[in-house]
């Protein structure tokens, strides 16, 4: 069989042709990477600046209370 009755039959079958397949699964694991990257940056964000913010809300919360 030449090459072009291969792609008709994979056309006629349902499968793709090369370069032409459905990149919808690929965009949603960038998607999962983007979100998981966003967690690991906020973690560590709260990691860092944790004490430092929970000292300076009970100083706000201090001020309040006088």
């Amino acid at each position: 069989m030449n090459q072009w009755m291969l792609y008709y039959l994979k056309l006629r079958n349902g499968l793709s042709l090369p370069g032409l397949e459905d990149e919808e699964g690929q965009s949603l694991a960038e998607y999962g990477l983007i979100l998981a990257l966003v967690a690991v940056v906020a973690i560590a964000a709260v990691t860092t600046l944790g004490s430092t913010i929970s000292d300076y809300l009970n100083q706000v919360a201090a001020g309040f209370g006088s």
